[in-house]
């Protein structure tokens, strides 16, 4: 359970396995080196995640590229300290390529919408030099959605057996639960991704956030509620993340020689080793898509429209009144006048071409009127009434 600040109250799961080896195994992860091998690996895959976001969303290959570079150095780093410079460093180019990206609003709500909104901005909150209190509508999303996604991480932590707050790259703090946060690192990018496609896809809403007279933007509650229903995403994402780190710690232990050597840890999760056996792959995760609203008034809209019924009446008279006035100003340009005067030219021959006695006797009006066509192309304006 989450307020509306993100900030998680309750937190329910079944029944964690009890194996005091596992628990073990990660306390001394820190000591033995596993730690280091699954911060790397951790870390290596949330930068490749970082790195497809900014390339095919952003479209900054540079920043890219630099990004990859940094995850070229996990390799060598000899401590989880280091590997914590490289993910900092790796971060700080990252958000540097959203600061940006335009927020849009509908064009109703436009007039009410501060400057700091219009933007991402930075990810660091001018209220508290750090992600906390974000300050404004695009960090407000990120942020509750990373509570919803570290929720999650915590579930999957506890079902696998795990201490949550013992972490391996984040240092024990209290009222945290460093383990979650390790396990989420790799599933931010996915979160970020959903985001950046909402706001380049999709106007916000004025009316889904509020502002704290310290400057604080907060989440009315039916936003809440909405982004909430994505955690059986996030779930889904955190699952395999947990089983790794879980397996990591397990293969660390000194086995007795009772015990059996290819014992591995059960894929509760996901049920990977069950799909294996039965040949079937383990289904793909779905994203979910953000809410499409109008461009004029920011209603819930269907299917493919930009537009609300209301919104487009009043958008079609305005567009027909400048396609009007645009083809005003087209038919007296130099060209224009040229064209007619040609067409005039022609219609003036043919009339003088014309002659009835050469056509035949039983093309008369009659003929014409009966057909409800009108008289032949040049004939007297006396055969062409109806033209």
């Amino acid at each position: 359970m989450l307020d509306r600040r993100g900030k998680v109250l309750v937190v329910t799961g079944p029944v964690a396995p009890s194996d005091a080896k596992l628990r073990r195994a990660q306390a001394l992860a820190l000591g033995n080196g596993t730690a280091l091998t699954i911060s790397r690996e951790l870390i290596s895959q949330k930068l490749t995640g970082q790195s497809i976001v900014v390339r095919d969303m952003l479209h900054d290959s540079t920043t890219s590229n630099a990004i990859d570079l940094f995850r070229a150095e996990l390799s060598s780093a000899e401590n989880i300290d280091t590997v914590r410079l490289i993910e900092a460093q790796a971060a700080k180019l990252y958000w540097q390529g959203w600061s940006d990206v335009p927020i849009r609003w509908p064009r109703k709500h436009e007039s009410r919408i501060p400057e700091h909104w219009r933007r991402f901005g930075s990810r660091v909150s001018p209220l508290t030099h750090s992600p906390r209190l974000a300050a404004s509508p695009a960090n407000a999303c990120l942020k509750f959605l990373y509570a919803v996604l570290e929720a999650e991480a915590r579930l999957a932590a506890s079902a696998m057996g795990l201490d949550p707050g013992l972490g391996c790259l984040h240092v024990d703090t209290p009222n945290r639960d460093s383990l979650a946060c390790d396990i989420m690192e790799v599933c931010r990018p996915k979160v970020d991704a959903f985001v950046l496609n909402w706001i380049q896809s999709e106007p916000l809403r004025k009316t889904d956030f509020t502002e704290d007279r310290n400057g604080n933007c907060r989440l009315v509650s039916a936003l809440v509620t909405r982004l909430s229903e994505t955690a059986d995403t996030w779930r889904r994402f955190v699952a395999p993340v947990a089983e790794y780190v879980a397996q990591a710690l397990w293969s660390s232990m000194s086995k007795p020689a009772s015990t059996p050597a290819r014992r591995r840890i059960a894929t509760r999760l996901t049920q990977s080793r069950k799909r294996a056996v039965k040949g079937s792959e383990v289904p793909s995760v779905k994203v979910p898509k953000p809410e499409r609203v109008c461009r004029g008034c920011g209603k819930a809209v269907q299917g493919t429209s930009v537009h609300c019924a209301g919104c487009d009446i009043d958008i079609a008279t305005k567009r027909l009144l400048e396609v009007a006035k645009e083809g005003r100003v087209a038919g007296h340009m130099p060209e224009a006048i040229a064209k007619e005067a040609a067409t005039h030219r022609k219609h003036a021959h043919a009339r003088a071409a014309w002659n009835s006695a050469k056509q035949p006797t039983w093309l008369t009006e009659h003929v014409f009127l009966e057909s409800g066509q009108t008289a032949p192309f040049g004939a007297p304006s006396s055969r062409r009434k109806l033209y």
